[in-house]
């Protein structure tokens, strides 16, 4: 079975790798592929760790876990992506069963060797 991400592999070998910090994302790409992983498994410390420090603060973890929670992962769609931005559509069923799309286009940055989430509009 592939990836939730939307990659070919299977979810061993794709993004729980990086959610269990045995390997870090290469690109920012895969770390947004990863961080929706991690919305669709729950994985909020993922989710919060891979938020870069300077925004980090306007992110509460638990609105980050409800949302998460409340929400039925549907699919993931990569609209573009270069360098450090990313555009992309997660397609969810909220609370009231309801289909829903999340349209943001990301803000990436790279520290070191480590991919972090800034922001998104």
């Amino acid at each position: 079975m592939n990836c939730c991400c939307g990659n070919d592999k299977p979810f061993e070998e794709c993004c729980q790798p990086l959610i269990q910090g045995k390997s870090k994302a290469k690109t920012a790409e895969q770390l947004m592929r990863s961080r929706y992983a991690a919305y669709v498994h729950h994985a909020i410390d993922y989710l919060v760790e891979t938020t870069h420090p300077s925004t980090r603060k306007y992110y509460r973890r638990k609105d980050i876990e409800k949302w998460a929670k409340e929400s039925t992962w549907l699919k993931l769609e990569i609209l573009f992506a270069s360098g450090n931005q990313i555009e992309f559509k997660a397609y969810f069923r909220d609370k009231s069963f309801q289909i829903q799309t999340h349209h943001e286009k990301s803000t990436f940055v790279l520290e070191g060797d480590t991919w972090f989430y800034v922001e998104g509009n």
